[in-house]
This record gives C-alpha cells, sequence and structure tokens, in this order.
C-alpha cells in the first residue's frame, strides 16, 4: 500500500492526470470545477514542456485542445453544464477527426444556467453526443474520489488506444468531497514518439486532413461508418460496473456516480428490515452494461433507477431490460440528492 493524500475531487483529477502524461490544459472556470482549473495552472505553468491556458471562452477551449490533440499529446478540458454546451461543436470535430483527449464534465443542475448544486442532468448530452452527427464518446462514471483518480488515468489510456473523446462525468458533489487517495503504480504507457496520424508538417509524408470533410456521400458514409465499427469494439471490450448483493435480490437498483454511493447504505440499511435489494452501478456509461442488465431481468422482479434527474439512464435500462420485468424510477433534481430513506421508502413501493 501506498501513501494515501486527502485530496479533494476536483485537485485529485488534475493529479491524477499529470501523472499520467498531460501536459496541456485548455479551460474556462465554471464552478463547481474551478479548483481543478487552478490545480492544473499551479502544477503546469511550473513544468516545461507544458502548457496552460484559460481561454477567452468555452469555445475557445475545446479549439485549443483539438490543436494540441492533432499533435498527439495528452490534453484536458473541464468544465459543467452550460460550459460543456459550448465544447459541443469542438467535441463533434475531435470525434471524427479520431483525436484523443480527455473532458471533463463535473455536472451542474440546469437546463440553463441552473444553480451550482450537484445533478446528473447531463447524462443524454454525455452519452447519445451533445454536438451534431453520428459520434459516441467513451463515458466513465466514478463514485469516489479514489476512483476519480484510477479512472482519470484510465481515460487517457482509452483515449489513445482508440483515437476517441473520453468523458469523465462526475457530479458536482464529487468534485468538492474530499477523500484519501491513494496513487498507485501502474505500467507506465510509452506515446510513441511519432504517430502516422499527427500533424507534424508534410515534409517528406502526404498531408493528412486533420478536419475530415467530403461532399461526396459515398465516401463520407465509409468514414462514419468506420466510425461505427470502433464503437461496436468499445462496446465488445470496455465495459465496466459494478454489481452489489445480487444473489436472491427482491429488487434491483441501478444507479451511478453519488447516487450508487448512497444505494449502497440502502442496502445495508433494508437488510436490517429483512429487505434483500442489489444494485447494478454502470462504470461505464458508454458502453452502457446492457448484458448485466438484461441477464438480470430474467430473474429480478423490479428494477428501481435512481437519478440526480428527471430520469435519463432509466431510459437505457428499459431497452436493457426490453420488458422483461418492470423498470421504475425515483429522481430529484434541482440539485436536490435523494436521501436513504427517500430511496428506501420507494423500494418498499415495489416489493
Amino acid at each position: 500500500m501506498g501513501e494515501k493524500i486527502l485530496m479533494k475531487g476536483n485537485e485529485a483529477i488534475g493529479e491524477s492526470a499529470i501523472r499520467a502524461g498531460c501536459r496541456f490544459f485548455f479551460g474556462y472556470p465554471i464552478t463547481p470545477q474551478s479548483e481543478l482549473i487552478a490545480y492544473m495552472a499551479k502544477k503546469l505553468l511550473k513544468m516545461e514542456d507544458a502548457a496552460f491556458v484559460q481561454s477567452e471562452s468555452e469555445i475557445a477551449a475545446i479549439n485549443m485542445v483539438y490543436g494540441a490533440a492533432s499533435t498527439g499529446a495528452r490534453v484536458m478540458t473541464s468544465s459543467s453544464g452550460p460550459g460543456i454546451s459550448l465544447k459541443q461543436e469542438g467535441i463533434s470535430y475531435l470525434s471524427v477527426a479520431e483525436l484523443p483527449c480527455v473532458v471533463v464534465n463535473i455536472m451542474r443542475s440546469g437546463p440553463g444556467l441552473g444553480n451550482i448544486q450537484p445533478a446528473q442532468g447531463d447524462y443524454f448530452q454525455a452519452t447519445k453526443g451533445g454536438g451534431h452527427g453520428d459520434y459516441r464518446l467513451i463515458v466513465l462514471a466514478p463514485s469516489s474520489i479514489q476512483e476519480l483518480v484510477d479512472l482519470t488515468s484510465e481515460a487517457f489510456d482509452l483515449a489513445d488506444k482508440y483515437r476517441n473523446p473520453v468523458m469523465i462525468l462526475a457530479d458536482g458533489l464529487l468534485g468538492q468531497m474530499m477523500e484519501a487517495v491513494e496513487f498507485k503504480e501502474k505500467p507506465k504507457v510509452e506515446l510513441p514518439d511519432k504517430k502516422g496520424w499527427t500533424l507534424t508538417g508534410c515534409e517528406g509524408r502526404e498531408p493528412h486532413c486533420i478536419i475530415p470533410f467530403d461532399l461526396d456521400p459515398v465516401a463520407f458514409e465509409k468514414w462514419t461508418n468506420n466510425l461505427g465499427e470502433k464503437y461496436i469494439k468499445i462496446k465488445e471490450k470496455e465495459v465496466r460496473y459494478e454489481a452489489i448483493n445480487m444473489e436472491d435480490a427482491e429488487l434491483i437498483i441501478v444507479a451511478y456516480g453519488t447516487v450508487a454511493r448512497i444505494a449502497k447504505t440502502v442496502i445495508n440499511n433494508a437488510k436490517k428490515e429483512g429487505i434483500n435489494i442489489g444494485l447494478i452501478r454502470p462504470i461505464t456509461l458508454f458502453p452502457f452494461p446492457e448484458e448485466i442488465i438484461a441477464s438480470t431481468a430474467e430473474k429480478a422482479k423490479n428494477f428501481l433507477v435512481v437519478e440526480m434527474s428527471q430520469g435519463q439512464m432509466v431510459e437505457d435500462v428499459r431497452l436493457a431490460v426490453e420488458g422483461k420485468t418492470e423498470v421504475h424510477f425515483y429522481g430529484r433534481t434541482g440539485g436536490m440528492i435523494p436521501s436513504q430513506e427517500e430511496i428506501l421508502r420507494e423500494v418498499k413501493r415495489y416489493l
């Protein structure tokens, strides 16, 4: 066991990114993730061969990410709610150009300006493609500060492996809370000095188009179909989830992030009352853990999806269940967090 350090979630993301080789960060302050930008500024501005820019806008930031990513560098940006909305066009461009990067969304309440309290209303935006066209992000959903550390590091590896933007989707509570974390030793991922797709100048080779654009529909369909094949591979190989207390469970809760932490306490409290419930916690929101939900639906009587939204992930759960059993929903919005008592009360409604 290595030394554990007490860190705020936003700062833990920054430290993990730097240890993963991120040397370029472009962003714009917005609560509840501003500490992440401050941390990256403090660290990167002291390092050689690194760059930190507080851009004039979120739109500028994502296009700076585009430029750095096109050279093969490990690059990250972060924001929340309205800021992520402004980045969507750039994220779509990064996706079609197959440029690896990491985008952090520390979710706040919305829609519109909303408020700075935690929420999970950005699920559709992250998993269904908030920008235009056919593209997907790899979306990772941590539920602890340690997972913020581990999944941030993994996000850079996945981005490079699939040449695809990866999003860390966490709510404002995770960004602001503090827990002890360990920065574990892991095999070093060596970035090759030259990647065939990077922009290094055109001398000695054919020019490479880093902004795919083709007025020939046949050619562009081939391009987007190639992207689709990549997403199929990601769905086959990169699904991650946690399943707890599934044996003979009378009801299965499906929740992610902070809500999943609360659900674990609900499971323990329910046991004291003789109620046996399980939990499926998606860690990857794309690719979504459809198979474990589908197989569980063969024997479970009820599912209860709990979210800090009006119901977004519940649609993916219902698609996976395919009508084999009942899928219920309970949500809080506006920055309200569902309590243990509320969730247990909802569980009892369906037993």
